[in-house]
């Protein structure tokens, strides 16, 4: 039978992770005579309790095991972490807060062996649930990127997606620092089959992707896959340069045709706030890829790990035997001979 590798990031999930599995339990129960299952968790450097609680499943089911951070290295380095420790013949990414219906997945599976593809992904048909300009901001982004970028990012796509070894392999062997998995699974290619569904509200817990966070990763999908920014850098420097020599042509015609009154120092002033302010943003812009650059020449690892189950089963079996000083190792042997 093929292994189906279930990855699942966590980050303070130790109310959710209960309810995550066993839902997923009982979704794998209905295909256990088709598939052979793993279930890998990823601890990204938790505050809870969410390292007990994983360490409490990979106890009691021979299919969980865990990889747990020495910090946060964020949900990009943790799904990298999972693709890398996986080791089926399909691989799926989910959350772990039940927002991703695991109910999809014999779906999934069905469109990858029996249609064909690559590749099986998620998009939210709806937002329900989430603050209107949450949304509204999200629906801009996904517009902008398909515009700046040659990369087709769908619009409500989730990291919700099942993949075959090939396409793992291939995401795999991109070994960028600055990740952006959205724009990377579109990159490396491979037909993919789209499944919408509604929004689904999280089981338990609270979200860790904040409006602020959400913008700060917005932008940096919009770097690791596009350079136009640096082209409308270039551009304002072009047009700002235009208008100057335009400026000029007509100071010095009205000069010579009305003197040289001395006047408009005020809209002087905001000019020159307006073009210092045009500059430092192209300025940011240039220094954003130059920080992505520098990131990236020095070949930092992507993450670092303090435990896993295999580790910490290991470390348990090198622990030595702690025996009163009145025990007869040779008691069992003597009763066994007589």
């Amino acid at each position: 039978m093929k292994l189906l590798s279930i990855v699942v990031p966590c980050f303070n999930e130790e109310e959710v992770l209960p309810l995550f599995f066993k839902e997923v339990s009982r979704v794998l129960a209905d295909i256990k005579t088709q598939y052979q299952a793993e279930i890998v968790f990823v601890d990204d450097g938790s505050k809870d309790h969410t390292l007990n609680v994983l360490q409490r499943l990979a106890s009691e089911s021979s299919i969980v095991r865990y990889l747990s951070f020495s910090r946060n290295f964020g949900k990009e380095a943790a799904m990298y972490a999972g693709l890398e420790h996986a080791k089926g013949d399909y691989v799926v990414i989910m959350d772990a807060d039940l927002q991703d219906p695991p109910s999809l997945l014999p779906q999934m599976l069905h469109a990858i062996e029996k249609e064909g593809y690559d590749s099986v992904a998620t998009r939210r048909v709806t937002r329900k649930g989430e603050p209107p300009i949450r949304s509204f901001f999200a629906r801009m982004f996904y517009k902008i990127m398909n515009k700046m970028s040659d990369v087709e990012i769908m619009d409500g796509a989730r990291d919700y997606r099942m993949m075959t070894r090939n396409m793992v392999d291939g995401i795999l062997s991109m070994g960028e620092y600055n990740r952006f998995s959205k724009g990377i699974f579109g990159w490396v290619g491979y037909s993919t089959k789209w499944l919408p569904y509604e929004n689904i509200e999280r089981a338990a817990g609270e979200t860790k992707w904040s409006f602020w966070k959400l913008f700060a990763y917005s932008i940096e999908g919009i770097v690791a896959f596009s350079t136009l920014p640096l082209s409308i850098a270039t551009i304002i420097g072009l047009v700002f340069c235009g208008i100057a020599f335009l400026m000029v042509l007509v100071i010095f015609g009205k000069t010579m045709l009305f003197g040289d009154p001395v006047g408009g120092w005020p809209s002087l002033a905001c000019m020159i706030l307006f073009v210092g302010g045009t500059q430092l943003f192209c300025l940011g812009v240039i220094g954003k890829y130059l920080s992505k650059t520098y990131l990236e020449t020095k070949q930092r690892p992507k993450y670092l790990l303090r435990e896993t189950n295999e580790t910490r089963s290991r470390q348990h079996l090198s622990e030595p035997l702690l025996l009163s000083p009145h025990t007869d190792l040779g008691k069992d042997s003597r009763e066994k001979n007589q």
